[in-house]
C-alpha cells in the first residue's frame, strides 16, 4: 500500500476507513427523528407549538417563550380519518417544540361542550405520539380575536379574503399568546385549563 502521508508527515486515512457506526450523543436519531426530548438548545427550549382544533381544520402556530411572540404557520386538514399526521410529523420535526398547546373550547360560562371532548382527545393523541409536554389552554374568544386580526390585516393589505382559512392558524397564534401571557419569563407555565 502506498504511503498516504501529506507534506507535513501526518498520516491520512482512506475515505471511510476507521469510521464507526456509532451515533454521537448529540446526533439526532436516524430512524425516524423524534420531535420530543433530544439535544437541548436555546431555540428548542423556548419554542412552543399551538393548535386550534376543529372538526375539518386544525390551525397551527409557533411561539417563543423568551420573546413571547407567536405567529400563525398553517392550517392542517382534519376529517374522518383524523388529522394529517404526516404534515404534523414534519412540522414537529422542523420546529422541535418543548411544549404543545391545544386550545380548549369552552362555553362563555366555562363549561365544556362536545368540541371540548374532541380537542382533549386530539391533545392526548399529540402527547402520546410525540412525548412532548402538553397544555390545554382556554380558548374562549380566540375565534373573535382571530377574526378581528384578520380584518385588520385585510385593511392593511396584508391578507386577502381568499386567505380566510388561515383564521384557524391565527386562532392558534392567539392560543399561544394567551398561554405565554400567563407564563413566567421563559415560557414554562402550567397553562393548563
Amino acid at each position: 500500500m502506498p504511503d498516504m502521508r501529506d507534506k507535513t508527515g501526518a498520516g491520512r486515512q482512506r475515505p471511510g476507513a476507521g469510521k464507526r457506526n456509532i451515533a454521537k450523543q448529540d446526533d439526532p436519531p436516524s430512524d425516524p427523528p423524534s420531535p420530543g426530548p433530544g439535544p437541548a438548545s436555546t431555540n428548542r427550549i423556548n419554542t412552543v407549538m399551538g393548535f386550534d382544533y376543529g372538526a375539518r381544520r386544525i390551525g397551527v402556530a409557533v411561539g417563543n417563550g423568551l420573546t413571547r411572540n407567536a405567529r400563525a404557520l398553517e392550517v392542517i386538514a382534519n376529517g374522518g380519518h383524523g388529522p394529517d399526521w404526516r404534515r404534523l410529523d414534519l412540522l414537529l420535526r422542523e420546529w422541535r417544540p418543548a411544549a404543545l398547546l391545544v386550545g380548549l373550547p369552552l362555553t362563555m360560562d366555562g363549561t365544556e361542550q362536545p368540541t371540548s371532548i374532541a380537542a382533549r382527545a386530539f391533545a392526548a393523541a399529540l402527547s402520546e405520539r410525540y412525548g412532548v409536554a402538553m397544555h390545554l389552554v382556554d380558548e374562549r374568544l380566540s375565534s373573535h380575536e382571530a377574526a378581528r386580526r384578520f380584518a385588520d390585516r385585510r385593511a392593511r393589505g396584508e391578507s386577502r379574503r381568499k386567505h380566510a382559512q388561515t383564521l384557524d392558524a391565527v386562532a392558534a397564534e392567539i392560543i399561544i399568546e394567551t398561554w405565554l401571557s400567563a407564563a413566567p419569563p421563559g415560557g414554562s407555565a402550567d397553562g393548563a385549563a
